[in-house]
């Protein structure tokens, strides 16, 4: 049974766990904000955005990385002060960034979507941030760039689109990329994929954004398990609490329903992986 929270977003995203201050940090891409859930006490801060921000990851130094519309920025949430890290000066503009984390090799991986929904261009891009800024191409022809996420041991990679379809498999060793495979092409009565999270029995935790689901694959591409969830459009699980067992789940507000927008949480039987922080 998932519990339903008092939080409402028009589209709820890219849920993390910080351990270190017990809290959810997610964000809201159309508000555009960024939010911290307390967990304890339940308590939802805000810090708006000046443009849409599609994800966001943890640095070793408490501050945060927040992709925004074409660029990543370190973010001081103590001061609210905004430091430009590195701009993607080959989006074009009707691109932005989406889907983004930090992977287990210290870089943050993001990647960018068509933004003009009417039209959904491939015209997206795979990218690989390093902490000394360099910027790797690792994909292109996206329409909507989603679902990164990382087995335990680091060398499996997930990486979804959600226009396209489909949820591939790559064997990731530091940085790159091989054995690409198209592992499912779930459709809206499955639940296209939009983002995701993985467990430590090399579960992928899919986000079925168009049919109120969590779908856990395999590597292989066989459904595990389904688990129905009562958001009409989940858009990204996330693994948190001192055994990893508890997830929360955004959701976007799309269709005329009592719980549109809402995260929602929940206990499963198996444990998440956790997501590395970047090393500045």
């Amino acid at each position: 049974m998932a519990d339903i929270l008092p939080i409402r977003t028009q589209l709820g995203e890219s849920p993390l766990w910080d351990a270190d201050s017990r809290a959810i940090w997610f964000i809201d891409i159309r508000a555009p904000a960024l939010h911290c859930l307390d967990v304890a006490a339940g308590k939802v801060k805000t810090w708006p955005m000046p443009e849409p921000i599609g994800s966001l990851g943890l640095c070793k130094s408490g501050r945060l990385l927040l992709a925004l519309q074409h660029s990543v920025q370190l973010f001081d949430a103590r001061t609210g002060k905004r430091e430009l890290f590195v701009t993607l000066e080959e989006e074009p503009e009707h691109n932005r960034l989406n889907d983004g984390k930090v992977a287990p090799d210290g870089a943050f991986w993001v990647g960018s979507m068509d933004a003009e929904t009417n039209l959904r261009r491939p015209t997206g891009v795979l990218y690989r941030i390093t902490v000394e800024g360099r910027i790797e191409r690792k994909a292109h022809g996206l329409k909507v760039s989603n679902g990164l996420a990382w087995s335990a041991d680091g060398r499996t990679m997930f990486h979804s689109d959600s226009s396209l379809q489909w949820i591939k498999r790559y064997r990731h060793e530091g940085g790159v990329l091989s054995d690409e495979k198209i592992i499912a092409t779930p459709d809206d009565k499955a639940g296209r994929p939009d983002g995701a999270a993985t467990d430590v029995e090399g579960g992928y935790w899919s986000a079925g954004v168009s049919a109120g689901c969590l779908n856990r694959w395999s590597a292989h591409g066989e459904l595990l398990e389904r688990v129905t969830l009562p958001v009409p459009n989940p858009t990204m699980p996330c693994f948190s609490g001192d055994d990893m067992k508890t997830v929360y789940v955004t959701s976007l507000t799309r269709t005329v329903h009592e719980h549109a927008g809402a995260m929602v949480r929940l206990r499963l039987a198996v444990a998440g992986v956790p997501i590395a922080r970047f090393p500045l």
